[in-house]
């Protein structure tokens, strides 16, 4: 459990490629550390001289499903505080790396699982791939900037309003996922990718990764600065404990449902 590092089986094709899993257990809701874990595990890989190409990945049915509100709720303001600085690193930490970054994405992607892709050069999806900023329901605000990347402008205003989701099909039709595979070739699929990047010049590579970072339109780093500003005074003046709290009380009831069904 926590992030790992690792290399793709051997073979020509594979060599320059790190790849980072995240595996948080049930649903990757990572914690405070976790985020500050991720965010090192990521630099690390882009500042090794070997490494040409980053696979960003995770174990379990979802990539990932945002920062760990049960931890906000039971330490409070000093957890919300760190989550906002872990995922802030974080997903810095993708945007920022030396080399592209492929984001290998299935099942669930939301809240936070969002800054990570929002900002990676690459996404390949598995075709039960979904993606969503469920900020409003959760009590929270942010990454608006990312969902920005993903899809047109009055779309993602439609789905940070309604906390639905869109399909890795629907992404694919916008063009920012780059291919959808069924779930259990997406490995294969990100590996295949990450492996045709690798095979360029390592110091090229990192001189086209600046140099198109340097011509992006928006400054993401300061864009989801701003935002977090706004979850801040949510908090401040109670409207995200109170929304925390419907949404830990209906989940609970939700499960409590489905056992007794079950």
């Amino acid at each position: 459990m926590g992030v790992s590092t690792s290399s793709p089986e051997k073979g020509p094709e594979k060599s320059g490629i790190a790849v980072v899993t995240v595996d948080f257990p049930p649903v990757n809701a990572l914690p405070v550390d976790g985020w500050f874990a991720l965010a090192d595990a990521v630099r690390a890989a882009g500042r090794d001289p070997q490494v040409r190409c980053v696979v960003l990945a995770a174990q379990g049915r979802g990539f990932n499903a945002g920062v760990d509100i049960k931890e906000i709720q039971a330490q409070g303001p000093s957890a919300l505080a760190g989550a906002n600085r872990g995922c802030f690193e974080a997903f810095a930490a993708v945007y920022e790396c030396a080399v592209p970054v492929v984001a290998a994405v299935q099942g669930f992607c939301l809240g936070g699982g969002i800054g990570l892709v929002g900002n990676a050069d690459v996404i390949v999806a598995s075709e039960d791939a979904t993606f969503g900023l469920p900020e409003l329901d959760r009590g929270a605000l942010g990454a608006a900037t990312h969902l920005s990347r993903l899809v047109p402008q009055h779309l993602m205003r439609a789905l940070y309003y309604t906390s639905r989701t869109a399909t890795a099909a629907e992404l694919h039709a916008h063009g920012s996922v780059w291919r959808v595979v069924p779930r259990e070739e997406l490995r294969s699929a990100a590996l295949e990718l990450a492996g045709e990047i690798a095979a360029k010049d390592g110091e090229l590579l990192r001189l086209a990764k600046a140099a198109i970072n340097g011509i992006d339109p928006v400054d993401v780093r300061r864009s989801y600065r701003f935002e977090q500003g706004f979850t801040y005074e949510a908090n401040a003046i109670g409207v995200g404990d109170r929304v925390r709290d419907t949404f830990g009380k209906e989940k609970n009831e939700r499960d409590e449902r489905e056992g007794a069904q079950a």
